[in-house]
């Protein structure tokens, strides 16, 4: 008689449990980016006191008996798949509408990346949430001060006429200028001299901040001295839709300039992320392999030319190596854009989250009159005899 209370505690537990859950939804119902758990019920151990058989040539067949002793939460899932879009009217906040999410970190995060080892990406935290800024130190960061990584662009080549981007996951952060003396007239090197602003590209993946005079190529004097460029000043900012490609106009020459690619992740199973704070998740256990990709297979087919790919030659000094690296070689994303202007809103269904609180309250209730029923029930047996 007793495991009919022990069965209704177990289901009390398991009906608070679920609503600890619905009521953490709720709290989120405004949270951007939240995305809701889900608690799955399952029966837990049985009791057979009756075996069952098939049946023989003279006997009939004999279905097993046996008694439940309760109730357990099987599993608090996430909801990951995509929330709507919230215009906030700031261009630099960035929904992402399809699959995928921001890789963050800090300053070192993505140092010795290697692209053929999936295990190497997992140390980047992963967000929908796009509340992108630009910081007092140029780097793009979120909201909370984490930096956003992508492919920064490392330069213009006039003979194609085309940027070329790093092959290394960096963290995107502004390009530096330098004022040169140039001569007025570019026809006549003796007309009067005047300053131009001229933009020094960061010059591969390892060295993706460069700051010295002393690291630019054509600068072959040892002694230089080693002065820090400033970044440039940047007017406008535009995230372009289909490719995550980051531009602007420069403040001081109002010259167009290209910063980098936004980079996304993709995971083999998204519900499997472990929420580990706020909007973030880490692709621990469960989630499978991560890979890199960007926006519109912009990797693939946007005229995009590599350091250490075709166009500088491979990384011993040999021949040209006209496969892009592996890093960037991965698909994914083709049908999605960015929408600036906006954010990804909760995932909490508020009907119904409330639906299912009254469902889980009267399930409570119904527990608790077993234990009373039961209760009563012992009473009567240990009165039989007074």
């Amino acid at each position: 008689m007793t495991g009919a209370m022990y069965a209704a505690i177990s289901g009390l537990k398991a009906h608070m449990n679920k609503l600890n859950v619905i009521g953490n939804n709720i709290a989120n119902v405004n949270t951007d980016g939240f995305k809701a758990g889900r608690a799955f019920f399952e029966d837990a151990l049985y009791t057979t006191s009756k075996s069952g058989s098939n049946g023989s040539t003279v006997a009939g067949s004999i279905n097993p008996s046996q008694i439940g002793y309760g109730v357990n939460v099987g599993s608090i899932d996430l909801d990951m798949s995509k929330g709507n879009y919230k215009p906030t009217g700031i261009d630099s906040d960035i929904y992402i509408d399809g699959e995928g999410f921001f890789m963050l970190g800090d300053k070192t995060t993505g140092d010795g990346i290697d692209p053929s080892n999936p295990e190497s990406l997992k140390r980047f935290t992963l967000s929908r949430v796009g509340h992108l800024e630009w910081k007092a130190d140029n780097y793009l960061t979120d909201g909370n001060g984490n930096v956003v990584y992508g492919f920064l662009c490392t330069g213009y080549d006039t003979a194609t006429q085309k940027y070329t981007f790093s092959d290394q996951l960096v963290p995107l952060h502004m390009p530096r200028q330098e004022t040169v003396t140039v001569p007025a007239d570019p026809n006549d090197p003796n007309s009067t001299e005047t300053t131009k602003i001229e933009i020094r590209y960061p010059t591969d993946g390892e060295n993706h901040d460069q700051k010295l005079t002393d690291a630019r190529p054509e600068n072959t004097d040892p002694t230089a001295g080693a002065t820090e460029y400033p970044y440039v000043r940047i007017d406008t900012i535009s995230v372009d839709r289909a490719t995550g490609l980051i531009t602007g106009v420069t403040k001081d020459s109002s010259d167009p300039i290209v910063i980098g690619y936004l980079a996304l992740a993709n995971v083999t199973n998204p519900n499997g992320l472990t929420h580990i704070s706020g909007s973030y998740f880490q692709a621990s256990a469960g989630a499978g392999d991560v890979t890199v990709c960007m926006m519109g297979n912009a990797g693939e087919g946007a005229g995009i030319q590599y350091v250490n790919g075709s166009l500088f030659g491979d990384a011993n000094g040999g021949g040209a190596d006209t496969n892009p690296p592996e890093l960037m070689r991965v698909g994914g994303n083709g049908s999605g854009q960015f929408i600036p202007g906006g954010l990804e809103q909760s995932k909490t269904d508020l009907a119904n989250e409330i639906a299912e609180m009254i469902t889980t309250q009267r399930g409570y209730q119904a527990n608790t009159r077993i234990i009373t029923v039961t209760d009563s029930m012992l009473e009567e047996l240990v009165n039989i005899k007074r």
